[in-house]
């Protein structure tokens, strides 16, 4: 799965969000100042040949809908990737990262332990 630029990743939450979508309704969910007509259909093409994206045609308007159905799926993969790339494919090595710069509370770490705990008993 290829990685998503951050305007490509913004238009895939919004796909998510809606199920489908034609060009206009998508930009209607951007903040001001919204993106361009032909910016955002162009990224949806790009979304297309990346395999994230399909469409039903409609005319010559087509209605977007992604085939990566899950954010979860995305987010699974990058998750892959950050652990791969920055943290030598330790997922204690991430958490450890997080726990020493304060970003994991006391709680969390509890919650943790008890997945931990959880899954070894299974």
């Amino acid at each position: 799965m290829e990685k998503l630029t951050k305007r490509e990743d913004q238009i895939m939450r919004i796909l998510w969000e809606l199920e489908k979508a034609y060009v206009k309704e998508i930009i209607a969910e951007f903040p001001d100042p919204k993106p361009h007509y032909n910016t955002v259909s162009t990224i949806i093409r790009l979304l297309e040949k990346k395999g994230y994206v399909d469409h039903n045609a409609f005319g010559t308007t087509h209605q977007y809908f992604p085939i990566i159905k899950k954010k979860e799926e995305y987010q699974k993969t990058e998750v892959k990737n950050v652990l791969k790339t920055y943290f030598g494919n330790s997922p204690s090595q991430m958490i450890l990262h997080f726990a020493k710069e304060d970003k994991i509370s006391e709680e969390e770490l509890e919650e943790i332990m008890k997945m931990i705990k959880k899954k070894g008993k299974s």
